[in-house]
């Protein structure tokens, strides 16, 4: 029977492995052993797929498949020891190095900086980075937050901080499962006074995380034990430039519902949402993925190009728009981006009218211009649209 115990315990392993939710901790998270952790992400549909459950489900022991996902573009996240990028100006060095306290970083990745979707910027603004600290292992609180952002404007490195060491964002907290807690962090910045005069932005953020589901996801990257986290957003931007007057606006209500897994250093599937009109729409969809070369099915439609206007162009904010097409256009996806890419919204259309009514909601607050893209079967087309 000794002999037989260590062949039991083995065979049960992977069984006993399925039966609780994984346990997330620091060491999941972006890993830096090798000089630099790049990650390979595949962006695909807003629309989801109608066999999956909806993401109202929760509870233990899930299964998600969403294996039929397709990537419509891919992107690479990549984390490097904060250090490499603090050693390229004093300004960061003395801001998120050794001597930053407690906004000491060890991880720095290329990201955009969070401009509200909409807003020009009047200067150069360039090599944009977010700088993370990962708690050391035993260290008291275990915790993976943002400490800051840093941009080079007309070709000056500035950082900008959080206001204080209690108002960080707090992405995770460990040991993260499904028997976890709800959490919260309370987060505010803003950009330094000496750069007032060019432009100024700063962002409150309430966060809280709550994991409300555990068990098992399968994607076009593979399938895994994954515990999910759901992720509420509550922001309020403010922004300035050249001297103007300042504008603050509150974003819609953002939820992340994000599938974590061991090892795996960024969520295996982020779905992003937002309140709009009262509902949840989904706006995002990301996973984990390999390179894959992306087939571009969309073609212009000259028809549907001849045919599409909108109406009124422009129009103000809290109005609704109306997009005129050919009669019998068919089933369509209108998607509406700024003119950096980020998605403002996607909806989906009957068309066989001949027209398409975006209401206020659709758009929000946005102020500024948005491209909006029909997709019929045949094809797509583009439009350019002015909110003031």
């Amino acid at each position: 029977m000794r002999r037989l115990l260590p062949f039991f315990l083995l065979t049960a392993a992977p069984a006993l492995a399925q039966t609780s939710s994984p346990v997330i901790d620091r060491t999941d998270m972006p890993s830096l052993t090798a000089g630099v952790d790049s990650l390979r992400l595949s962006v695909a549909s807003a629309v989801l797929p109608t066999s999956v459950p909806p993401l109202s489900r929760s509870g233990a022991n899930q299964t998600w498949n969403y294996g039929s996902l397709t990537p419509v573009s891919q992107r690479v996240e990549s984390y490097v020891p904060a250090s490499v990028v603090t050693a390229t100006s004093l300004f960061y060095s003395f801001t998120f190095g050794a001597f930053g306290g407690a906004n000491q970083a060890t991880v720095a990745s290329p990201q955009a900086l969070p401009v509200p979707a909409g807003a020009s910027l009047p200067i150069a603004v360039t090599d944009t980075y977010q700088f993370f600290r990962l708690a050391a292992a035993g260290a008291t609180p275990q915790d993976f937050r943002s400490v800051g952002f840093g941009a080079s404007l007309n070709g000056t490195a500035v950082p900008v901080t959080y206001a204080s060491a209690t108002q960080q964002d707090v992405i995770y907290r460990f040991p993260l499962s499904f028997a976890s807690q709800a959490d919260s962090s309370s987060s505010f910045f803003s950009t330094p006074a000496a750069i007032a005069t060019a432009g100024y932005l700063s962002q409150k953020r309430k966060r809280v995380n709550k994991p409300d589901a555990w068990g098992t996801l399968t994607t076009p990257f593979g399938t895994f034990q994954t515990v999910r986290i759901v992720t509420k957003l509550i922001d309020h931007d403010s922004v300035a430039f050249g001297g103007t007057p300042g504008q603050g606006f509150d974003i819609p209500l953002t939820r992340e519902y994000k599938w974590l897994a061991k090892g795996q250093h960024v969520p295996v599937l982020t779905i992003t949402t937002r309140l709009v009109g009262g509902q949840e729409v989904v706006s995002g969809v990301e996973y984990r993925d390999i390179y894959r070369r992306i087939i571009r099915l969309g073609t212009r439609d000259a028809a549907l190009d001849a045919g599409l206007a909108a109406a009124p162009n422009p129009s103000a904010v809290g109005s609704a728009l109306t997009l005129n097409m050919p009669v019998g256009s068919g089933p369509l996806t209108i998607t509406a981006t700024d003119v950096v890419g980020r998605l403002l919204f996607q909806r989906s259309y009957d068309g066989n009218a001949g027209s398409a009514r975006l209401g206020a909601e659709a758009f929000g607050s946005f102020r500024g211009v948005a491209l909006l893209t029909v997709q019929t079967v045949r094809g797509t087309a583009t439009r350019r649209v002015v909110r003031e």
